[in-house]
């Protein structure tokens, strides 16, 4: 419940009991006052306007302080709370139209949520029909079905065909974007793609489960690539497309940011050359640069400008990761930046370390996530691991990184912004949906867009019906349910039996 929600619920409080009140002054007033001229009808009449005038305030007040109380327990006639940010930061006029059928349960249930949200702003004017009733109004907006929203906003219009609030919500960010956003993803050096994968990702539910039970096992073959992730972006309004930069074209101009995640081949002088451009006018990038990848003098000279400096070896982290893998690096807490305001935790398989280093001249870079203190490097070479004995030195080291400034010799009015992190794993298809993953990705993006003070939505990407600890949670949970509870059960046995011998 929000603070408003409780003043209005005072102010209720404050209505039931001016009621209250003259309910009681009614009872004791007599019914007819024992003096008698013109001031005792006077004061009769004045008793009456004073009541009036109470119970007129009381009830505007009301009236203006409207409170919904859903009981249900799933809070089905409650607007999600992505839905509620984005109409609460609503700038301009939009006007949505909600047609519903009148005995549809589940268009009358988005009615009453449609009506909240414009409650929450007056930019949001909201308008339910029934087609049934108002035909005409339904053939002029183009329905042809129930359950439809169609959004208008500074002369465009989008109709959303969903009983689902998020979508309605999503469709109200693609309206108030005022520019199309697009986001190019790099191939030709084994990216992982966005479309037509050709590698495919085994997994099974209950990894990093001791009891492997071969019939509780369920093994789901997944396309490898970031599908998911570019399907994420486009039901949030964004457009994606794949860019290929070795052949010659560079940047295109459209690309509003640009992701390279995972290539394991060199760059061309010539595609290095692109990306300083593309920079150098304001661009942003996504590098997402793993494990066995190494860069190139020229390649590696360009993220050095970003302040940043690749290590080949992996992170392991034997405090904070994923089940009982130590190379799955749990990152539950983030550094003070735009990006990473409201995440939970996150997973990165087979992280490589950001060393952070000067950035050129008018470049300014900033931690967005670390290790935890105990973690260490291990030697990764051609899929072998080493670690020598005594180079255990235990530390944080950064996992991700954010620049922005001005690009050397670029156009200062148009700075770049750019993320680097030494993993692309956390944005594939595999790990996207765990805990808090897309969220970062997302935030990633929404920030080298230039899109972070923009109403949000949170994409709703499927999750598998598993449940992720760490390795301290769970070993929290065995000390509270395996150790805590039996013994503290024990314990009152035994104290009652002392108490009854």
């Amino acid at each position: 419940m929000t603070t408003t929600d409780t003043g209005n619920l005072l102010w209720f409080a404050g209505w039931f009991v001016a009621l209250a009140l003259i309910f009681l002054a009614g009872l004791r007033l007599p019914l007819q006052s024992a003096a008698s001229g013109r001031g005792a009808r006077f004061r009769s009449v004045g008793a009456i306007v004073a009541a009036a005038a109470v119970l007129f305030v009381a009830n505007a007040a009301l009236v203006s302080r409207d409170t919904h109380i859903d009981l249900t327990r799933e809070r089905v006639f409650t607007p999600s709370q992505r839905a509620l940010e984005v109409a609460d930061q609503i700038d301009r006029d939009v006007q949505l139209t909600w047609f519903f059928q009148a005995g549809d349960q589940n268009g009358g249930r988005v009615k009453e949520i449609v009506q909240l949200m414009g409650k929450r702003n007056s930019r949001l004017k909201v308008r339910t029909v029934d087609p049934d009733k108002q035909p005409s109004l339904a053939e002029s907006q183009g329905v042809r079905l129930y359950n439809a929203a169609v959004i208008e906003v500074d002369g465009r219009r989008l109709l959303v065909q969903s009983t689902d609030e998020n979508e309605i919500a999503v469709g109200i960010l693609k309206l108030l974007r005022k520019a199309t956003v697009t986001i190019c993803f790099v191939e030709g050096h084994k990216e992982l793609g966005i479309v037509n994968p050709t590698r495919s990702e085994h997994f099974e539910t209950g990894i990093g489960s001791n009891d492997r039970d071969a019939e509780s096992m369920v093994t789901v073959t997944i396309p490898r690539g970031l599908l998911l992730a570019a399907k994420s972006l486009e039901s949030l309004g964004y457009q994606t497309r794949r860019i290929l930069p070795a052949t010659g074209e560079g940047i295109p101009q459209p690309c509003s940011v640009v992701v390279s995640a995972n290539p394991r081949s060199e760059h061309t002088p010539e595609e290095i050359a692109s990306f300083e451009r593309y920079l150098a006018h304001g661009g942003s990038v996504l590098l997402l640069y793993d494990l066995g990848f190494d860069l190139q003098p020229a390649l590696a000279g360009l993220v050095e400008k970003l302040g940043v400096r690749l290590d080949p070896r992996a992170v392991l982290d034997p405090t904070s990761h994923y089940a009982t893998d130590l190379e799955i690096v749990a990152v539950p807490t983030y550094e003070n930046h735009v990006i990473t305001r409201r995440l939970s935790l996150s997973f990165f398989p087979g992280v490589r370390p950001l060393e952070l280093v000067p950035p050129a001249q008018g470049i300014t870079t900033a931690p967005l996530f670390t290790s935890s203190q105990d973690s260490y490097l291990q030697a990764h070479a051609d899929g072998v691991k080493t670690v020598a004995a005594g180079t255990r030195e235990r530390r944080a080291h950064v996992l991700g990184a954010a620049a922005e400034g001005t690009w050397p010799g670029g156009d200062a009015a148009h700075p770049f912004r750019a993320v680097v992190v030494g993993d692309s794993d956390f944005a594939s298809n595999k790990y996207l949906p765990s805990v808090a993953n897309a969220d970062l990705v997302l935030s990633i993006v929404r920030w080298l867009a230039r899109e972070e003070r923009a109403p949000a939505a949170r994409s709703r990407i499927p999750v598998a019906p598993v449940v992720q600890l760490t390795k301290s949670q769970m070993q929290w949970i065995f000390l509270l349910v395996g150790v805590a509870l039996p013994l503290g059960a024990a314990l009152i046995g035994v104290r009652n039996w002392w108490r009854r011998r």
